[in-house]
């Protein structure tokens, strides 16, 4: 049941050509308003297009929705106040330093534009920013892609074992 999945929908990504890479990054763009965690597009990428290219394309991802975010955080204030409120709720009024934002990042469900909010008061420049957001999101990327890419070579019934867990997580 899963091979016959996974087949039919590695044939619509070889279908696609290079439309596919493009789409998955734009998945990564609008993974927010889906309510999708970074986890899942990240496994997502290792399933579909293997581990070297899924880490690229979900890193090309992240980077460009965290350049997104830091734009939108600019010109939109009340997006601002919103993430700011989170933060507050979730972490009160807790200092963070880089390294363990860098750490956070590897939770599988922490909240992406919190810790990118986090970066963006602690650096400044847009330059520094992205030199950090793109340093945060490498290992996520990697270890996630990597799982992702692991899950499609075990029999059907540890995968289904492996993601009913992680959804207990």
């Amino acid at each position: 049941m899963l091979d016959s999945l996974h087949t039919s929908i590695q044939t619509i990504i070889e279908e696609a050509g290079w439309l596919a890479p493009i789409l998955f990054i734009l998945l990564h763009l609008i993974r927010p308003m889906l309510f999708i965690p970074v986890l899942l597009i990240c496994m997502a990428g290792g399933v579909f297009f293997g581990f070297l290219y899924g880490t690229l394309y979900s890193v090309i991802g992240l980077s460009l929705s965290s350049l997104i975010f830091y734009k939108l955080i600019h010109v939109f204030p009340s997006l601002h106040r919103k993430i700011t409120s989170l933060k507050m709720r979730l972490l009160g009024d807790r200092k963070v330093t880089l390294g363990q934002v860098m750490v956070l990042r590897l939770l599988p469900f922490m909240h992406f534009y919190l810790l990118s909010l986090y970066l963006i008061e602690m650096t400044k420049s847009l330059k520094e920013y992205m030199y950090y957001s793109v340093a945060g999101i490498l290992l996520p990327s990697i270890i996630y892609t990597a799982f992702g890419r692991a899950i499609t070579e075990m029999p059907w019934y540890l995968s289904v074992l492996m993601a009913a867990l992680l959804l207990v997580v």
